[in-house]
């Protein structure tokens, strides 16, 4: 298993950014997402969506990672959600307290109208 992390960024529109992994979230993706989102959140934009449908396995340390931004996050008024998720990882965010604060949605789309405020 690769121990690297991809992460793409998407600016859909001026709102709105989209992070797309590709790997294992650990503690170096982990890092390479807060890296990307402090970016963000440092430009003004507080509204992310994190799409995982390339990622298979988040262990402990990444998750600790995705809490610490999330909270930074909110911190700053902004939403976090999530968006293909394997069962797994659903399951672990739901365990772990993640989907108390961010949301869950199945594909991007419904997670963008959330975030964009467009839907509840």
């Amino acid at each position: 298993m690769s121990e690297t992390l991809k992460v793409t960024l998407e600016k859909p529109d001026g709102t709105v950014a989209i992070l797309r992994t590709d790997g294992y979230i650990n503690n170096t993706g982990g890092e390479e997402i807060a890296r990307q989102a402090y970016a963000l959140l440092g430009e003004g934009t507080v509204r992310l969506l994190l799409d995982l449908e390339r990622t298979k396995i988040v262990n402990s340390i990444g998750i600790s990672i995705l809490i610490e931004v999330l909270e930074k996050v909110l911190d700053q008024g902004g939403r976090l959600a999530f968006c293909h998720l394997t069962p797994t990882i659903e399951k672990t965010f739901q365990i772990m307290g993640l989907a108390q604060y961010a949301r869950i949605f199945p594909t991007t789309e419904p997670a963008l109208a959330w975030l964009r405020g467009e839907a509840e």
